[in-house]
């Protein structure tokens, strides 16, 4: 039986969802909209990448808008926070662990909160505010077992494709420069891939210490341009991570917002020599995505 949602993508279309046999187990607080139901499933796909650390994400029109892993729960949250404060409040938040009225008090002028839990002072307090709460009974850890077939159905034809379970393989994970990365930097490196894999097509993702400092996706052109002057001086010493092969120009840029270390799927001879020329770390993660 179809369930009606609040309205679809614009106020004025009409929606609604229907349960199937691989749906996690997940409860919420108030109706929901079409947007509001991807945007979720958005901040889930990325929150099961980190479902062992505490770990943040908040989601706007189903992009993703900011990612942060923090000592805890309540430190990732400030981090996102910091990473991107225009669009926090009100984006969809997404987090690992369990909110608590610390954490709610925090969220309190949001509007869709997601987690595995609850306390009764923290639903307290965002009953109060009136912010829709989703349970997300399902342990995350499971997440990925439930992700079917992606299906869109165009006046074309009826397009399918398996799901993006893409995981890091240490055997294809190469260091392709002079320079060498700290395991500090790789650690970021393997975060900010795991982000990107999540965003829209042609996505760049500017991080450093386990927090996205810019994030830019479905842009035709001047993608890296656009995450450096956003992430702005955060960019020194940070991880720039591609979800697509980049130019000499890209490097270029690189330089200048003086990023130190780079991932890519992978990385022709002229742009690892460009990458060498400015000192800038370079790792290929043997993923390929061609692009037309």
């Amino acid at each position: 039986m179809d369930i009606k949602l609040l309205y679809g993508e614009n106020a004025f279309q009409n929606a609604s969802i229907e349960p199937n046999d691989k749906m996690i187990d997940y409860e919420t607080s108030n109706n929901l909209t079409y947007i509001n139901i991807l945007s979720l499933v958005k901040g889930l796909n990325v929150i099961s990448e980190f479902y062992d650390v505490k770990a943040a994400c908040t989601v706007k029109g189903t992009g993703i808008c900011a990612v942060a892993l923090g000592q805890s729960l309540a430190d990732a949250v400030q981090k996102v926070m910091d990473s991107n404060p225009v669009d926090f409040m009100s984006s969809v938040i997404v987090v690992s662990d369990e909110v608590d009225s610390e954490i709610a008090r925090f969220l309190k002028e949001t509007n869709i909160i997601a987690a595995p839990k609850f306390t009764k002072n923290a639903l307290e307090i965002l009953e109060a505010r009136n912010v829709t709460y989703v349970t997300i009974n399902t342990p995350l850890k499971d997440y990925k077992s439930y992700l079917s077939n992606e299906i869109r159905v165009t006046p074309l034809g009826t397009l399918t494709q398996t799901p993006n379970i893409s995981d890091l393989d240490k055997d294809l994970f190469k260091v392709v420069s002079k320079t060498k990365p700290t395991s500090e930097q790789i650690e970021d490196a393997v975060f900010a891939w795991k982000v990107a894999k999540h965003n829209h097509s042609q996505s760049i993702v500017i991080a450093k210490d386990l927090k996205t400092t810019a994030i830019a996706q479905g842009l035709q052109s001047a993608s890296v341009e656009f995450a450096l002057d956003y992430s702005c001086d955060m960019s020194k010493d940070a991880i720039l991570a591609s979800d697509m092969p980049i130019t000499i120009h890209d490097v270029n840029v690189a330089s200048q917002g003086r990023i130190g270390l780079i991932i890519v799927p992978f990385a022709d001879k002229e742009v690892v020599n460009q990458a060498d020329k400015y000192n800038i770390g370079l790792i290929t993660t043997g993923f390929t995505n061609i692009l037309f």
